[in-house]
């Protein structure tokens, strides 16, 4: 069970780094790099389908490919479930939509719905009180078929102490790991470390309201989990691009081809072997 591999991850002390895919096939390049998690981020699934990060899908559109990302791994996925898609009881029923899509652990945020992405401007929050039901809400709906990840967003909002308390009171509620986004200085991180009585959830890119801290420094402070959504997103991004201008100017995409897998390495990674074997074993 996917959850009970991420528990057990979480308490035995080593930091889970987790990349953000989008689909299926980024799920795989990270698990066959050899990454113990892979974060499914509802930004990217949106920007995938050409959407801005501001709650535009619905669950079911984020479920569907929740689902499909899930199955391509062996690895826990950790999905991004934004504000639970409404109040207490949307967020109930949407949490049991992501359990049966497979997935190990979600996080919900205290944001009020629609969300808007984390390192955006601008963010409003609902009270701790509401976020809290929810919370409860949502435990009481999945027992432990999922990690339950509480994010919060005061540190933008109401500040750092605020948003401190706030992660106490989640906690208490029953979210088993905190998600603190977007704390702005490396004395926000250390202090949210030694103050937040639960497993820690870090938010971490280049470009982001968060600094970069070294792995080895975020481990030794006690963090249990860090995400980076959005790097193979862009990455793919900037190297279509880079295709597209190449096929436009030449005609085809030559010139980089020593920066394309090949056909076979890439059938070798969808395991298209694999399904021919099958097909042979079980035709009519």
């Amino acid at each position: 069970m996917n959850a009970t591999t991420l528990r057990s991850a979480i308490a035995n002390g080593t930091l889970v780094q987790a990349p953000g895919c989008f689909d299926g096939l980024s799920a795989r390049l990270i698990e066959q790099a050899g990454f113990k998690a892979a974060y499914a981020s509802g930004g990217a699934i949106s920007r995938g389908a050409g959407m801005p990060d501001l709650g535009l899908l619905s669950v079911n559109e984020i479920v569907d490919r929740m689902a499909q990302i899930a199955d391509a791994v062996e690895i826990p996925v950790i999905a991004d479930a934004d504000t639970g898609y409404g109040n207490a009881l949307n967020a109930r029923r949407a949490a049991r939509q992501f359990a049966r899509a497979g997935v190990a652990a979600i996080h919900l945020e205290d944001q009020t719905f629609p969300k808007k992405c984390g390192h955006y401007d601008d963010k409003a929050i609902v009270s701790t009180h509401t976020f809290a039901q929810k919370i409860r809400a949502v435990r009481d709906s999945v027992g432990d078929d999922l990690v339950l990840i509480a994010r919060t967003d005061a540190v933008a909002v109401e500040g750092f102490e605020a948003a401190i308390e706030r992660s106490a009171a989640y906690a208490e509620a029953g979210a088993e790991v905190i998600f603190f986004e977007a704390p702005q200085t490396v004395q926000q991180i250390e202090q949210a470390a030694r103050l937040i009585d639960a497993p820690l959830l870090l938010n971490m890119f280049a470009g982001g309201k968060t600094p970069v801290v070294p792995l080895a420094r975020l481990e030794a402070l006690g963090v249990a989990i860090v995400i980076i959504p959005s790097d193979l997103q862009r990455a793919a991004i900037f190297a279509m691009q880079q295709t597209l201008t190449a096929i436009a100017e030449d005609g085809d995409s030559g010139r980089l081809a020593d920066q394309m897998v090949t056909f076979k390495d890439r059938e070798a990674l969808i395991g298209t072997d694999t399904w021919n074997a099958l097909n042979e074993r079980f035709k009519e």
